[in-house]
């Protein structure tokens, strides 16, 4: 700081220069400049000027780093009143003026009056009338002025004396400034502030030693030299910890992982830290933690040995059950080689007579991380004797009118010493009924007395003193219409051709009235059935039902592809079916590229109905083929475990898709939805296949947003939730998505299907709400009966509810087909303006016959509270209990006024409850319309 005085009768100048960094601090925020208290001795004021009229003193200070753009200006001084001057008249004053001028020259001896801009014209707010040295009878004025905004190096400060009688006691000189602070472990520096009282001055702070931004702390410095609206903060870095503004190492026995993490914790159990600022903790010798395991958890220690292994053979398979080892390790994640997770395995297609040796461990998270500790538990067993295994390799050698010459290798296995062999045969359109028995002990047969040009199936199985083992797969071949042979020795070669020419003509016509006849090997019922569709709706492909077969095993094998287990790669588990496990993988087929596959696996221990059941729906599957039902790309039924494999949907169940991504999509989409979805089931329904559980948890997303109808086997649980079906003689219904004939006839069609189909669409639109909320199934039926039906969704398009309404009428004729829902959906596509008119835009309906006391009024809509709930506004109950609305009778006649003058000021909030009183409203007066007297 540098400044330069100089005084005249007439006024005193005062140079100041503007750049400084810091000088006597008085408040926290102000920064002085000059404070002539301080240096009194030196400044030498004097009442009339000397010769010369110079005298000056200079003050510098060390750092010159700051710019103060306004300055401010205190002045104290003392005053006489006029009137208690003798003999003075007229040429008193009592105020003086005060100027200043910029200027980058401290040494500057003549400046003009005309050079210098007034600040003010100063009064005093106190006066005194006498003066009495010894009593100190004078009052003292304090006044503050700004200079405004500077731009030069300094300034001088001029005050002139107008004819008062003043006494200038003191002038400081200062600037404001945000002093030095710590907000959200971020420093900001001092700050001097803007230039004018509006202007606010960014600052952006920087992290305390040990800490780590997380958003960018900033702060304002105001006018006044206060820090306002702090944005952003740090964070201690790991292994140190918040306290008094800084961030503190942990001591040793605590740690801090994540710098998002709260305060240091105490080392878990079995572990410890030796320094301070430690991220994690060390575990105790014999302890250990996996890869996996989260730095807040205890170490651990692989498990002890499974105990009481229990061993029980049957022919070739054993089975194996053990108990849990007595010591965990103190894991939840046990298991036990081969990736077992339960407590028994069963071991098949062992060789017989033989010795096996068996060994279990038990794994958890962490053995890995102690190699050689594994504890197993063993046993040895020896199998028993056992039927041999299938014949394969069975060839014909000779083929005649009337005869086939046989051959076979032995079974792979043949568990014992072959007895016999036993083939089987039958005419092939004969189907089993009618078939004949030949018996050897050699690995051939010559079978005699068959008919010429006749096709046959063979099947042989070995003997041994275990018994019988399966039969082969079939061979099949036709007998020829020549005497002398084709195949074999000394064969004539011209009859040789002519044979062969034959063979291939009746080969070719064998072929095709193998694909012509196909569905004649199908049980008689289900032919006779499929024919009579096929009258009605001729060119249409007609599902059949796989459980009108006389062997369900037979539908598997004509609609799915047995795919071989090698080419199916599981990669994890993604959920839990009634059957067993839900996995996520991959399927490359041979000269296919690889895709992503969905795969239903059958858990081990099923029965003879399990896989029966399990199967039926890829027979069901395996008859679809459409761009919005799920497609199947095969079976797995010739090694364990069996499998379905299934196109892979990346975004799972449609309900919990929406309940996910709730509010995120506009409507021209959740109608793109529905309307693939009511493709898929207008497909279905062609095919004269219903559904009965049709709901947007039976629907699956893929990753373009594409719906496809899935699940198709009604005999699983429908839902986790006890009440959530009801029973009746045949099986359960998903009451809240069947229609009343169904619920009480049992009555499924695809009319029902187009009921449900309603219910899915209530639920896409509010975004996978459960329909009908929390009311019980009983509370369901009866409003059903009643007349009650669904309200709109918030912010559901009048078309949309109004199609629901045509999909919930109670006569199943009047409601729509699904290719008139179709047709609908398109339109609306075409014309999205359709879809701009909401409910809450309808004008109210007459309510006059709905008055709470009416038997019209639908009880099933409850109370005022179970409403709000229902609504997701149940913080509003009080609001509406005190303004008197407790039933609903009197929330129906409300308006926007009365919702806002009982204290609901959000706009959204009032609009969502007058939407939800619109739905009531629209359904007691559909009530009302469709209410047939009893």
């Amino acid at each position: 700081m540098a400044f330069t005085v100089r005084h005249t009768a007439a006024s005193v100048l005062i140079w100041i220069s503007t750049f400084v960094s810091s000088a006597r601090i008085y408040p926290a925020n102000e920064v002085t400049l000059l404070d002539s208290r301080t240096v009194q001795g030196e400044l030498k004021w004097v009442a009339s000027p000397t010769e010369g009229g110079w005298e000056e003193v200079s003050i510098m200070d060390e750092k010159n780093t700051t710019d103060p753009h306004r300055i401010f200006v205190e002045i104290k001084f003392t005053l006489r009143d006029c009137n208690s001057l003798p003999g003075v008249m007229g040429t008193c004053k009592e105020t003086f003026n005060f100027y200043y001028y910029e200027s980058n020259n401290d040494k500057e001896r003549y400046i003009r009056e005309s050079q210098f801009a007034k600040i003010d014209t100063v009064a005093a707010d106190e006066s005194f009338t006498q003066v009495d040295i010894g009593d100190r009878i004078m009052k003292l004025n304090t006044e503050v002025r700004d200079v405004g905004a500077l731009t030069r190096k300094g300034f001088y400060l001029a005050f002139q004396d107008v004819g008062a009688c003043i006494a200038l006691v003191s002038v400081r000189v200062f600037h404001k400034r945000c002093p030095l602070t710590v907000r959200n472990l971020a420093q900001f520096p001092d700050t001097v502030t803007g230039a004018d009282t509006s202007s606010l001055v960014e600052v952006r702070g920087s992290c305390v030693d040990n800490s780590e931004e997380r958003d960018v702390p900033k702060m304002y410095c105001g006018a006044d030299g206060g820090w306002l609206v702090p944005i952003g903060n740090c964070l201690c870095i790991p292994g140190f910890e918040e306290r008094s503004g800084a961030c503190q190492a942990c001591r040793m026995g605590y740690y801090r992982a994540l710098a998002t993490e709260g305060s240091c914790s105490k080392c878990p159990l079995h572990s410890y830290s030796i320094r301070e600022g430690s991220t994690s903790c060390n575990c105790d010798k014999g302890y250990f933690r996996s890869e996996t395991d989260p730095a807040s958890m205890p170490c651990t220690r692989p498990p002890s040995a499974p105990q009481h292994l229990i061993s029980n053979v049957n022919e070739t398979s054993v089975n194996l059950e053990w108990s849990a080892p007595s010591s965990s390790g103190g894991r939840q994640d046990l298991s036990y080689n081969l990736g077992l997770r339960g407590t028994r395995v069963s071991i098949n297609d062992l060789q017989a007579h033989t010795n096996y040796t068996f060994e279990i461990w038990a794994i958890n998270g962490v053995s890995k991380q102690n190699p050689g500790h594994e504890q197993a538990v063993s046993v040895t067993v020896t199998t028993n004797q056992a039927a041999p295994s299938s014949v394969t390799s069975l060839q014909a050698k000779d083929i005649t009118r009337h005869g086939v010459s046989l051959a076979w290798q032995q079974p792979e296995r043949p568990n014992g010493v072959i007895l016999e062999y036993e083939v089987k045969y039958y005419e092939k359109d004969q189907n089993e009924r009618s078939y004949r028995i030949v018996k050897t002990s050699s690995r051939n047969a010559e079978i005699k007395g068959l008919n010429p040009l006749t096709s046959y199936v063979f099947h042989v199985r070995a003997r041994t003193a275990a018994g019988y083992g399966d039969f082969s797969a079939p061979f099949e071949f036709l007998t020829t219409s020549v005497p002398s042979p084709i195949i074999g020795d000394g064969a004539n070669s011209t009859v040789l051709l002519v044979s062969v020419i034959g063979g291939v003509v009746l080969l070719l016509f064998i072929i095709a009235a193998f694909f012509i006849s196909r569905r004649r090997r199908k049980y008689s019922k289900a032919k006779q059935d499929a024919e009579e569709e096929r009258h009605l709706h001729p060119g249409v492909q007609i599902y059949v039902d796989p459980f009108t077969y006389e062997d369900p095993n037979q539908a598997v094998r004509e609609f799915a592809k047995e795919i071989d287990a090698s080419c199916i790669k599981i990669e994890k588990v993604i959920g839990i079916g009634e059957f067993g496990e839900v996995c996520s993988g991959r399927l490359k087929l041979p000269g296919k590229r690889e895709i992503c596959v969905a795969i239903k696996t059958l858990k081990v221990g099923y029965t003879d109905q399990q896989r029966r059941d399990f199967l039926s729906e890829a027979s069901i599957m395996g008859q679809f083929d459409h761009p919005n039902v799920i497609r199947l790309e095969g079976v797995v039924t010739k090694c364990k475990p069996v499998m379905i494999i299934t196109e892979y949907m990346e975004n799972g169940s449609l309900d919990a898709f929406l309940r996910k991504n709730d509010g995120r999509f506009t409507v021209i989409q959740l109608v793109g939805m529905l309307r693939g979805i009511a493709s898929g089931m207008k497909y279905l329904s062609d095919m004269s296949y219903v559904h009965r559980d049709l709901a947007a948890r039976n629907i699956l997303v893929n990753s373009n947003l594409v719906c496809k109808v899935s699940d198709f086997g009604m005999s699983r649980v429908l839902e986790d939730d006890p009440e959530a079906t009801y029973t009746t003689r045949g099986g359960k219904i998903p009451i809240r998505w069947t229609p009343p004939e169904a619920i009480t006839y049992r009555k499924f069609t695809s009319a029902s299907d187009a009921w449900s189909y309603g219910i899915v669409m209530w639920e896409v639109m509010s975004y996978g709400e459960r329909p009908y909320w929390d009311m019980s199934n009983q509370d369901v039926i009866k409003a059903i009966e009643e007349g009650y039906r669904l309200p709109p969704p918030m912010d559901c398009p009048v078309a949309l509810h109004q199609l629901m309404l045509d999909c919930w009428q109670r006569e199943r004729n009047e409601r729509p087909k699904f290719s008139q829902i179709v047709n609908m959906l398109d339109k609306l596509i075409r014309n999205p303006g359709s879809l701009k008119r909401t409910g809450g835009e309808t004008s109210r309906p007459n309510t006059t016959l709905l008055d709470p006391s009416s038997p019209d009024f639908p009880s099933c809509l409850g109370s005022v509270a179970g409403w709000l709930q229902a609504i997701k506004m149940e913080g509003y109950q009080d609001n509406f209990t005190a303004a008197g609305y407790t039933t609903l009778g009197a929330v129906v006649h409300m308006t926007q006024e009365d919702v806002a003058r009982i204290g609901i000021s959000s706009v959204v909030h009032q609009d969502q409850i007058l939407n939800s009183v619109q739905g009531m409203l629209s359904q007691m007066q559909q009530i009302q319309d469709r209410m047939v007297p009893v």
